[in-house]
C-alpha cells in the first residue's frame, strides 16, 4: 500500500483540480446567486418614454412616431394596473426628460409627424407633468426644435437641454438652452454652441459643471454660467459608444459597451480627482449595444439588454441575460438569463423600482414588459425602514427608524428614473455617511452636502445589511427650494 500513496495523491490533486473548473450551468444555479426574471402582463403598446413618479408608480408612453399624444399610461408595480392620463397636444415621441425639483416631469422636443418619415424633425414645445394632479402644461417653446435631446437637472434646480436635430436632415441644435424653472423662462448660453451626438451622455459633475461622457471618445466640461462655454478635459479610452450606456455613482462615471460592432469594453472616470482621466476595467462577458445600466441600491451596476450584433438593432444576436458590475472590486458576474428571450434593444428601458427590483420594458413591437430581482432579494429578510422624513435639506443629518439598525452597513440614495433610447439621463447614487443613533433602532444618515452632489428632486433612500439585502425604497425629496 505504501508505493499506492503518490498514485492516491495525484488523483487526489487531479479530482481537486477538476472540481474547481467545473461551472454549474444557469439552471442549476439559485435565484440567490444570479437572481431571477418574472414576465408581467402585456401593455397595449411597447414603452419608450418611462419615468418612475414619486408616488412610487411608473408613468409610460409609447412612441413609434404614429401616435399624436403618446397615450402616457400609470403603471401600478404592486397591482400592475394601467391608468389613461390626458394625452399630449403633440408627439413627444423622441423627446428628453428629467425630473425637477418639486417632482413635475420636464419634457423637451419629440417628433414632428405621426409617420418614420419624419424621423430627425425635432418639435420646439416643451411640457411639464405634474404628478399630484396628473395633468399637463405647456412651458415656452424653445429656439428650434429638438429630436433625440437630452435634459440635466442643475444644482439649482434648472434643466439643461442639449443637442437634438431640428429637421429630417438631422440638422443638430447646437444652442444649448437652460430651462429656468422658478420663473417658466429660458436662458440661452449663446457662447456655447457646439454639435454634439444625439441623445449625448450628460451628468452634473462635482464641480458644479456638467460632463458630456460620450458616445463621442472626447470628454467635455460645460459651464452653464453666464453665456456657457465649453471646456476639453481628455478622451476616453475606447473610441464611438453609439448606443452604450452609462451611469454616476459617488462622482465617478461608468460608461460601457455601445460602438458597431458593440464592444465588451467599460471604463470609469473619477471626477472627484484634481486631474480626471479615463480608465479601462474588466470587460462584460459579452458585446452590447442598445445596453441598460441600472443602479441598485447595494451600489452595484446592473446590465440589461442589447444585441452584440453589427448594425443598428440586430435582433438576431440579441443579448438575454444579465450582468452585475461590482463598483469594489471592478469585475462583472453574469446572472440569469431571461427564458422569455424578449429582445430588449432599440427603443428598450431599464427602472429601478422602489422594492429593489428592475422594469425591463420595450425594445421595437415588445409589448411585455419583464422584472428582473437581483440576487440579494433572495438573501435573507429585508431590513426595516420607517420614520423616514418626506423632505431632507443638503447637509442635514436626519434620522430614521430600523428594528436591524445594527446590521445595516451601507445607505444609499438614487434618483428616481426617467430612461429613454436605453439611456437614464440623470441616473445617480449618492453613498451616505451615517451612525447609530442615541436611541435603540435609529440610524443618523447626513443627507449630500450640495446640488452639485446631488441635484435637487426626489431620490430613493435605502438601508443595505451586511449580507448586502437593501430595504424596499422610500422616497425623498432633497433640496427643496428651487432658485
Amino acid at each position: 500500500m505504501e508505493t499506492d500513496r503518490p498514485f492516491v495523491r495525484a488523483l487526489s490533486c487531479l479530482l481537486s483540480a477538476l472540481t474547481t473548473l467545473i461551472v454549474l450551468p444557469a439552471s442549476a444555479q439559485t435565484p440567490g446567486q444570479i437572481g431571477q426574471w418574472q414576465s408581467l402582463i402585456s401593455l397595449p403598446f411597447y414603452p419608450v418614454h418611462n419615468h418612475l413618479l414619486p408616488n412610487g408608480k411608473v408613468m409610460i408612453w409609447s412612441g413609434d412616431g404614429t401616435n399624436v399624444g403618446n397615450d402616457p399610461r400609470l403603471w401600478d408595480p404592486a397591482t400592475q394596473n394601467l391608468t389613461t392620463l390626458a394625452p399630449l397636444s403633440y408627439n413627444a415621441f423622441c423627446s428628453g426628460h428629467a425630473f425637477l425639483a418639486d417632482g413635475r416631469l420636464f419634457v423637451a422636443g419629440g417628433h414632428n409627424g405621426i409617420n418614420t418619415s419624419a424621423n430627425g424633425d425635432g418639435v420646439r414645445y416643451a411640457s411639464l407633468y405634474n404628478p399630484a394632479t396628473n395633468s399637463w402644461s405647456a412651458a415656452p417653446s424653445m429656439n428650434a426644435g429638438r429630436w433625440y435631446p437630452t435634459v440635466t437637472t442643475l444644482a439649482n434646480g434648472d434643466a439643461l437641454v442639449v443637442s437634438g436635430t431640428m429637421s429630417t436632415s438631422y440638422a443638430n441644435n447646437t444652442l444649448p438652452q437652460v430651462y429656468r424653472a422658478g420663473t417658466n423662462t429660458w436662458r440661452n448660453l449663446t457662447s456655447a454652441q457646439l454639435g454634439l451626438d444625439l441623445y449625448p451622455m450628460m451628468f452634473l459633475a462635482p464641480n458644479g459643471k456638467v460632463i458630456n461622457v460620450g458616445p463621442t471618445a472626447i470628454t467635455r466640461y460645460l459651464d452653464t454660467s453666464g453665456a456657457g462655454s465649453w471646456t476639453r478635459l481628455t478622451t476616453r479610452t475606447f473610441g464611438n459608444r453609439t448606443y452604450g450606456s452609462a451611469v454616476m455613482y459617488d462622482g465617478k462615471v461608468l460608461v460601457l459597451g455601445g460602438g458597431d460592432p458593440p464592444t465588451k469594453s467599460a471604463e470609469v472616470i473619477d471626477l472627484n480627482q484634481p486631474s480626471p482621466a479615463w480608465r479601462s476595467v474588466a470587460p462584460m462577458s459579452v458585446a452590447r449595444r442598445q445596453v441598460n445600466a441600472t443602479l441598485l441600491p447595494d451600489g452595484n451596476v446592473l446590465v440589461t439588454g442589447g444585441t452584440s450584433g453589427p448594425g443598428f438593432n440586430d435582433a438576431t444576436h440579441a443579448v438575454y441575460s444579465a450582468e452585475l458590475w461590482n463598483p469594489v472590486t471592478e469585475r462583472w458576474t453574469t446572472l440569469a438569463t431571461s427564458s422569455a428571450a424578449i429582445p430588449r434593444i432599440y427603443h428598450s428601458a431599464a427602472v429601478l423600482l422602489p422594492d429593489g427590483r428592475v422594469l425591463s420594458t420595450g425594445g421595437n413591437g415588445q409589448l411585455v414588459p419583464e422584472a428582473f430581482s437581483p440576487p440579494y432579494l433572495f438573501k435573507g429578510a429585508r431590513p426595516a425602514l420607517s420614520a423616514v422624513t418626506s423632505s431632507i435639506s443638503y447637509g442635514q443629518t436626519f434620522s430614521v427608524q430600523s428594528t436591524n439598525a445594527s446590521s445595516i452597513s451601507k445607505v444609499t440614495l438614487i434618483r428616481i428614473t426617467s430612461v429613454t433610447h436605453a439611456f437614464n439621463e440623470n441616473q445617480r447614487l449618492n453613498t451616505l455617511t451615517f451612525r447609530r443613533g442615541a436611541t435603540a433602532g435609529t440610524l443618523d444618515i447626513t443627507a449630500p452636502a450640495s446640488g452639485n452632489i446631488a441635484p435637487p428632486g426626489h431620490y430613493l433612500l435605502f438601508l443595505v445589511n451586511s449580507s448586502g439585502v437593501p430595504s424596499v425604497g422610500r422616497v425623498v425629496r432633497l433640496g427643496v427650494s428651487v432658485k
